[in-house]
């Protein structure tokens, strides 16, 4: 026998073996159940952030009001660090659902640009439930830090020279591209191909209007932060460039932005609900 030919034919079977285990694992019933807690999760924190910009419409601090604010107050709340233990968890888990998806979609896709587009949308979805999980767990370990504040010194670190100033109008785009994705997503109902329909009428209603409110609302958002971006780098201003807190303090300042800002917290918390929902609904 051939010795390559041996040893090719005991990497294909590894490989194949790989396969079979981690679709057998992700399609198991226990790790979709914790996968779905995961998205309840991102639903808690999507809640608490709309309810920050609500405070700040009504004149309250902006600090809190984005992504490491919401965890920080889960994890001052009594059993808050048990509560982001688990829904750390829970997102990775949600992650590697994800990223199963994008592989084995990819072989079933049947032709290459439905294979790129699903590719694309699972990985980038796997990053921010990633992302997520990963802040989750360091705040529930006594870590963490401002979001906000992280994004300016990166910012800062970035408008020293020509090609950082590109970087930074390049991250704009891309997070206002992102944005108005979810209000197309949102306007379009596109968000119903994540779902499996529920038979109740009245709960198919609350989970169509809450994903139409809720994705716009988090994609009006999202130009925002995508607009301080691109005002940083054409400003030379670090400071500008900032998470959510930054983008509602922004339109608070503006004629009628405190009406706006209380639209968009309410839409960002009906994004939470409808997060909750899709726990019960998505079929994974």
């Amino acid at each position: 026998m051939n010795p390559l030919e041996d040893a090719g034919r005991a990497a294909r079977d590894g490989a194949e073996s790989a396969e079979r285990t981690a679709e057998t694992v992700t399609e198991h019933p226990v790790f979709e159940g914790i996968a779905r807690g995961g998205f309840v999760m991102s639903g808690l924190v999507h809640v608490l952030i709309g309810w920050f910009a609500l405070r700040v419409a009504l004149g309250g601090s902006g600090q809190d009001a984005d992504q490491s604010g919401a965890l920080r107050t889960v994890a001052a709340a009594p059993g808050g660090n048990v509560l982001l233990w688990i829904g750390g968890l829970a997102m990775l888990a949600l992650t590697v659902w994800h990223l199963a998806e994008a592989y084995f979609g990819a072989r079933w896709a049947d032709d290459g640009r439905r294979r790129l587009t699903h590719v694309v949308k699972t990985l980038g979805k796997a990053g921010v439930y990633g992302a997520l999980g990963v802040t989750a767990l360091r705040f529930a370990a006594g870590g963490g830090s401002d979001s906000g504040q992280q994004t300016s010194e990166l910012t800062a670190g970035l408008l020293g020279s020509a090609a950082g100033r590109g970087a930074v109008i390049l991250i704009g785009l891309v997070v206002l591209a992102i944005g108005g994705y979810h209000v197309v997503k949102g306007a379009g109902r596109g968000f119903e191909d994540d779902l499996r329909p529920p038979g109740d009428q009245r709960i198919s209603m609350v989970v169509i209007v809450t994903g139409v409110i809720g994705y716009i609302a988090k994609g009006v958002a999202l130009i925002v932060v995508g607009i301080l971006f691109g005002w940083a780098a054409i400003g030379s201003d670090p400071e500008k460039a900032t998470g959510l807190d930054g983008a509602f303090q922004t339109v608070a300042s503006l004629p009628a932005g405190a009406v706006l800002l209380v639209v968009v917290g309410i839409g960002v918390m009906l994004y939470g609900v409808y997060a909750v929902l899709r726990s019960r609904y998505a079929p994974l």
